[in-house]
């Protein structure tokens, strides 16, 4: 006999409403095996605590929506309320093993707010001027800034990269969801 048979969802709520006295709500509950049960944004993956899909999803949603460039605030406006949530997020989802998710998601991040800078600068003269003010050369500003790729693909090129680097967000202040991983895990 398996033991959905044995522990059915009826003889559990019996024992949770009879002998517990608490209220089981039929809408929330299910009887299945550890793996496919999602509770407050985790699940098991093998004996290990992981974020369920639709949290990452609802994360990823959030981000695009604090980077957008259609919000009309200032850039470090930005950074900074994406940070709130960034700390926050973490702070929860940290104790879950999810190192290689977070160096991603770090990754996608920097990229969402390298779009948004590139968007924001508009026209190729302020691309290019800002691209050789932030250190890139002239030729490389110049190639970046007159490119036709989408805000998506040009926040993945060379020159961005060498302007709008990991140090240039850490001094605006944008935590990395990794290294906050790290202190949460190891201390």
């Amino acid at each position: 006999m398996s033991l959905r048979g044995f522990f059915g969802i009826a003889s559990i709520k019996r024992f949770v409403e009879r002998k517990l006295k608490l209220k089981v709500n039929d809408a929330k509950s299910q009887v299945v095996p550890v793996g496919q049960c999602q509770f407050l944004g985790f699940t098991f993956r093998g004996s290990k605590l992981a974020w369920h899909e639709k949290v990452v999803q609802q994360f990823k949603f959030r981000v695009r929506q604090l980077t957008g460039r259609s919000r009309g605030i200032s850039m470090e406006h930005k950074v900074r309320e994406l940070t709130q949530y960034l700390r926050g997020w973490i702070n929860y989802f940290g104790i879950a093993q999810g190192y290689q998710k977070c160096i991603d998601l770090d990754g996608w991040i920097r990229r969402r707010l390298r779009m948004s800078f590139w968007k924001n600068w508009r026209r190729v003269r302020t691309k290019v001027r800002n691209l050789m003010c932030m250190g890139v050369s002239e030729l490389l500003a110049v190639t970046c800034g007159s490119s036709n790729k989408s805000y998506w693909r040009n926040a993945k090129t060379e020159g961005i990269h060498i302007a709008l680097n990991n140090k240039f967000f850490r001094k605006m202040g944008l935590i990395s969801l990794r290294d906050r991983w790290i202190e949460i895990h190891y201390g």
